[in-house]
């Protein structure tokens, strides 16, 4: 009795992957982030006060607070999380003007009662325990010590009563505490004469007298009554609203400032969803027919694990509860040209061993390939996932969503690539139609490409000391930008705010920055792109925001529709420029540190410093063009860094390989070997890329733009530099290694499997 095939046992594990992959995909719905829906994201920092510690406990308890008063003002699904010890993230939904959620929600609130001592003149200083503040009208009162907190207070709503000429005014519930002190001190302000400043009780919000009413002619002589009571002053209805919600809600246990703030318009959010969706099928269509063109029969089943693959890597994100924002978009529409990778690596080798042992078949030959394959495929997929952890650790917001877009991009590739391919393609091969015809299945032939390379075997290493000169030149040229144009370092690592407007009408630049200047700003930064102005200041309020977007309404226009806001504190810019760095110059040590692990010290070294060339180009060009150094930037170049590692990966595990099977050859010819060798996957790899970048460019607006273009220059650079600049200083390092060249892997023997064509 024979038993079932092996891909079997792996079809399995698969169709249950891809079964609950469409159950989540159809059952629950993606979070998207306030860069996609719309919305208002304010970053708080919480400080010390005089009597409280700015601790985590103490922010937990203020995020607390914050929640209530959200969900006060009606926001939809707020979102509150503490980030770090201080800061806490409060996500909008819905609120595009966040003049009101900024004051009403960042708020001390410290609502505190007070008896009226008298009427304070102008010299007058407080003494122990008291206080002077000017009441409604301006006229300073002396006030005793606070006979009430806002903790004493249950509930408040605002109301308006028609009886009064419809004056609005906040009625007040307290607890059980908080009516035992409310009665007392009204009873102790009652045994002052009616119309004596001492008759009446000051109530203070943040330092400042918001009401200070008489008590009531029929409250006697330390006989308060307590019950609910009403806050009455000269309130508009948003008034009377907010200052019931900062009452209900509580006051803040520290006080806190706001650090960041962002906020979006939904059609914006549209728009990049839009464009991605449009950039993720172009790409996608266009990879498809090049990997069927180059891979025929198994190229056509790739693509049907890469149509997997997106399913599994969108279900994972749903799963997870991941925020999907614009740069993770960008991530999840690249990783499908990265998960192509794998795929082509495998189908390489298995051309390779098909066309020096047509004996063992199709099938034989694709298994081998797999195994092969495996050691690239591992190395290339863990240095992607370092970059990817980096940007989760040291990013934060937008970027540290594409992070987890890519880290998930990333395994359910290896999913896609080792296991459903796999699955279907051992399939086929087992098929006697196709087995019989082994031209239909793209791996008989070595390919035109690895043919032509053949017959000229041309010796790249030769003029090894040419190509190290020239990428020297190119990185001082492109470096060389930094100190002619310098680096355009967006808000986000300056500080200060940023707007972009959508107008009805085309306005000159020009035209704009003279009605942002007479507006008061002459110091912007005013750009015109389009139906979009773009404008860049330092660090001003919402209300000057206004301003602005008013005086560019007045240009004949139509209304300029605030499309997008940021703002970014001093200290919090200075950061994330330093965590930015830092993210860097980890990521380098990281691979270098990994590919020493794995390689040799001297290969690890080569491929650090050729990486060193690929940012150079990257940082250098974005220089001389001008382009902004952000978040996305950054988002950007830990992806080239991950790319260009991988590419070097696979040429050096070529060169292990076959410096193994020649370990007398000299390291030169061996790595010739293996760049000549490696080249069709380097092509057919960077095209999948390439496709998505180029859609992306096209349709993704100005940010991802950017940030393909970032991609396209790093993934060309790292490609050229893996055959140019890695292998050369590989082998000039190689001269001071003692290590001795790598060791021939032992051959595995054993039971051959059932179904191999040999007979036991």
């Amino acid at each position: 009795m024979s038993r079932p095939r092996p891909y079997l046992w792996r079809a399995l594990p698969a169709l249950a992957i891809i079964v609950a992959s469409i159950a989540i995909v159809f059952s629950m719905s993606p979070r998207l982030g306030l860069d996609l829906r719309g919305g208002t994201q304010l970053v708080f920092e919480t400080r010390d006060s005089p009597t409280v510690k700015a601790n985590s406990e103490a922010t937990d308890r203020t995020a607390e607070v914050l929640r209530r008063r959200a969900d006060g003002l009606g926001v939809v699904d707020p979102v509150m999380v503490r980030s770090g010890e201080q800061r806490i993230i409060v996500e909008l939904p819905g609120v595009l003007d966040p003049r009101k959620a900024a004051e009403v929600i960042g708020q001390t609130a410290q609502l505190t009662f007070h008896q009226v001592l008298g009427i304070a003149d102008a010299q007058a200083t407080p003494k122990k325990g008291e206080l002077i503040l000017p009441d409604e009208s301006g006229q300073r009162l002396r006030l005793g010590a606070a006979g009430l907190t806002g903790d004493g207070v249950a509930d408040a709503s605002a109301g308006v009563d028609p009886q009064s000429g419809g004056g609005w005014f906040v009625d007040m519930n307290f607890r059980t505490e908080g009516d035992r002190d409310w009665a007392k001190l009204e009873g102790t302000a009652a045994c002052a004469p009616y119309g004596d400043p001492q008759r009446r009780v000051a109530i203070v919000l943040d330092n400042k007298i918001i009401s200070s009413p008489q008590i009531n002619e029929s409250v006697g002589c330390n006989a308060g009554t307590g019950g609910p009571r009403q806050i009455i002053g000269n309130f508009t209805p948003e008034e009377a609203e907010d200052l019931a919600v900062l009452i209900k809600g509580g006051a803040l246990p520290v006080p806190v400032e706001i650090i960041e703030q962002r906020t979006v318009g939904p059609t914006l959010g549209a728009a990049a969803i839009t464009a991605s969706a449009q950039a993720a099928v172009i790409g996608a269509l266009l990879t498809a027919v090049f990997i069927i063109v180059m891979y025929r029969l198994l190229g056509l089943l790739a693509t049907v694990a890469l149509a997997c693959y997106a399913l599994i890597s969108y279900a994972a994100l749903v799963a997870f509860g991941a925020t999907l924002t614009l740069p993770g978009l960008a991530g999840f529409v690249l990783a499908i040209g990265m998960a192509v990778d794998a795929n082509v690596l495998v189908f390489e080798r298995a051309r390779e061993e098909y066309g020096a042992a047509p004996a063992k078949g199709l099938r034989g030959s694709l298994e081998k390939g797999f195994r092969n394959a495996w050691s690239a495929v591992a190395d290339s997929n863990v240095t992607t996932l370092l970059a990817a952890g980096l940007l989760f650790v040291l990013a934060s917001g937008p970027v540290r969503g594409f992070g987890v877009t890519l880290s998930i991009g990333v395994i359910a590739s290896l999913v896609s690539a080792m296991l459903i391919t796999r699955v279907l393609a051992t399939w086929a091969l087992d098929r006697r139609l196709i087995s019989n015809r082994p031209r239909i299945t793209g791996i008989s032939s070595i390919g035109r490409v690895r043919a032509w390379l053949t017959r000229r075997a041309p010796d790249l290493m030769k003029r090894r000391n040419l190509w190290l000169g020239t990428a020297a030149l190119l990185a001082v040229v492109a470096l060389s930008g930094l100190f002619v144009r310098g680096l355009n370092f967006g808000v986000e690592f300056t500080g200060g705010r940023v707007m972009e407007f959508a107008t009805t009408k085309t306005v000159g630049a020009d035209v704009a920055r003279q009605a942002v200047a007479d507006a008061g700003f002459p110091s912007a930064v005013v750009q015109s792109s389009g139906d979009g102005i773009s404008v860049r200041t330092g660090q001003i309020g919402n209300d000057e925001v206004v301003k602005i977007g008013e005086a560019l309404s007045g240009l004949g226009a139509g209304d300029a529709v605030k499309q997008r806001d940021e703002l970014i504190g001093p200290s919090l810019g200075e950061e994330l420029r330093r965590n930015a760095l830092i993210a860097l110059g980890v990521a380098l040590a990281a691979q270098l540190l990994y590919l020493a692990f794995r390689f040799r010290w001297s290969f690890g070294t080569a491929a650090v410093l050729a990486l060193s060339v690929d940012v150079a180009a990257v940082v250098g060009v974005f220089a001389w063009l001008g382009k902004p150094i952000d978040g996305v930037f950054l988002a950007a170049m830990l992806t080239v860094i991950g790319y260009s590692v991988n590419d070097k990966v696979v040429v050096f595990d070529r060169v292990r390989e076959l410096w193994a099977g020649q370990p007398k050859a000299p390291l030169a010819g061996i790595a010739n070997s293996a760049i000549l060798q490696t080249v069709p996957r380097t092509i057919s790899t960077g095209l999948g890329a390439l496709f998505i970048l180029a859609a992306l460019a096209a349709l993704g607006g100005d940010s991802l733009t950017d940030f393909a273009v970032a991609l396209l220059i790093g993934i060309i650079t790292g490609t050229f530099s893996s055959a140019f600049v890695a292998a050369p200083l590989a082998i000039g390092l190689e001269r001071f290694s003692t290590t001795p060249p790598p060791r021939p892997k032992a051959k595995r023997t054993g039971r051959p499997r059932e179904g191999s064509g040999a007979v036991v």
